[in-house]
């Protein structure tokens, strides 16, 4: 487990090798060595899915048990939500309002945030004062806050492979490598159907050779509709729970509107039928040489013959006599 730093503050430093993490609560110390060991300890007794917190687990349960702890406070509007996440989108998008906590007071700014600290940051881009600054030898840049200044640290340190001697300036290079020096294939036992991870092979077993078919039921309460894809899932709730319709038709006279943008496209093709067709490469066809009839043969081999007769009389006209 990490060590308690001698600081005012208590912050808590990851205990593995080469990391320099610092928290400030001990679960989310527990949350970041699931980076370094990859296990998630909360497994949900209802599905598959497992997680590195009890918090994210008991999140996750909202969507088995069908509790919507979340109310929106909106006068005359009775919905409820399993996260906050839902409940903000559901008040900015039906009720067209937007949470704001922490509004810029500098002249002729007025911006909102909705942390603290989103605004401090802010702030800096006001008074120019930049309080984190690079101690890597040679480096004078500065930052507005600390988890810049990590991620600039990461420039000097680079990102070491565990798998060889490679280490990668930015941490695209580096998963850039993993994908192409380490890359594991799985293949399936069942076909020749290969996977790069094991969630996605157990996924296609399951849906696939077991003949089981997946079905995404809905959530909100009453409703026991349940659909092939979470595409069509998602559509229904945006349509008929939460009535939203943001896409409209731009063709006059249609009036129609679509919660989700692709449903949009997919209605456009109705006004635009030619786009589904494949247009066909016009073929050139060879234009055959008609063979002359039998009388215009007979006709010109007269001529010839003629011609002939008389291009012979008139050499021998010409020649002198013995």
């Amino acid at each position: 487990m990490g060590e308690r730093l001698k600081q005012p503050d208590k912050h808590l430093i990851c205990s593995f090798a080469d990391c320099k993490a610092t928290f400030s609560k001990l679960w989310k110390l527990e949350t970041h060595y699931c980076r370094h060991t990859g296990l998630k300890p909360f497994a949900c007794g209802d599905c598959e899915k497992s997680f590195c917190t009890r918090y994210q687990l008991t999140r996750h349960q909202l969507s088995h048990s069908g509790e919507k702890p979340y109310l929106c406070s909106v006068s005359g509007c009775s919905e409820a939500f399993s996260t906050p996440g839902s409940l903000r989108n559901h008040v900015a998008h039906v009720h067209h309002q937007k949470e704001s906590y922490y509004v810029c007071n500098h002249q002729g700014c007025g911006k909102e945030f909705r942390k603290k600290k989103q605004l401090k940051i802010h702030i800096c881009e006001h008074t120019n004062e930049l309080p984190f600054e690079c101690d890597f030898k040679g480096c004078n840049d500065k930052f507005a806050s600390s988890k810049a200044l990590k991620r600039h640290g990461k420039m000097h340190e680079g990102y070491p492979c565990e798998c060889c001697n490679f280490k990668g300036k930015t941490w695209s290079e580096y998963q850039k490598h993993k994908k192409t020096a380490h890359r594991v294939t799985l293949p399936c036992d069942q076909c020749k159907k290969m996977f790069h991870n094991a969630w996605f092979l157990q996924k296609h077993k399951q849906f696939v050779h077991s003949g089981e078919r997946r079905m995404f039921n809905c959530i909100r309460e009453g409703c026991e509709k349940s659909f092939t894809t979470n595409f069509n899932l998602q559509n229904h709730i945006m349509v008929f729970h939460e009535g939203r319709h943001d896409f409209a038709c731009p063709f006059a006279g249609c009036g129609k509107a679509f919660a989700m943008e692709e449903s949009l496209k997919r209605h456009v093709v109705v006004h635009k039928p030619e786009k589904t067709k494949l247009q066909k490469p016009k073929v050139k066809q060879r234009k055959c040489k008609k063979t002359p009839s039998k009388t215009k043969l007979s006709d010109a081999a007269k001529l010839s013959k003629h011609l002939q007769n008389v291009s012979l009389n008139k050499t021998a006209s010409k020649k002198p006599l013995p």
